[in-house]
């Protein structure tokens, strides 16, 4: 139950890094995503996923 509860807010970070048209809006989103998931650290790296995602 653990590792589910644990790839869970990933599977959705990686969703909502996802949308968007370009890079600057998948990193926006990305961003918002990992700040809701895991606060300040989690926008970092939802920003940076954004940004990779195509």
């Amino acid at each position: 139950m653990i590792r589910l509860t644990s790839v869970l807010p990933l599977a959705g970070l990686l969703m909502l890094a996802a949308c968007g048209d370009n890079d600057t809006e998948r990193a926006a989103t990305g961003a918002v995503g990992g700040a809701v998931v895991a606060g300040p650290p989690g926008a970092l790296v939802g920003g940076a996923a954004g940004t990779l995602v195509d």
